[in-house]
């Protein structure tokens, strides 16, 4: 019967609920950071293929 007064034993889970939030948002947080590396590193390393093609482009022109 609704009393007003809430049980306790309601919300007992409620921290671990918070830690496994926090747990899944920071692997989440990594998984995505991750991610931007790889897309970093991709576009560092196409940006020197084509410098690399540009710098033979020019130095074999007649």
């Amino acid at each position: 019967m609704p009393d007003g007064h809430d049980d306790p034993g309601d919300h007992a889970d409620h921290g671990d609920l918070d830690d496994e939030s926090d747990r899944r948002h920071l692997a989440l947080e990594k998984k995505r950071e991750r991610f931007v590396w790889y897309y970093l590193a991709y576009f560092l390393f196409g940006i020197h293929i084509v410098a690399f093609v540009m710098i033979y482009a020019v130095t074999h022109a007649k």
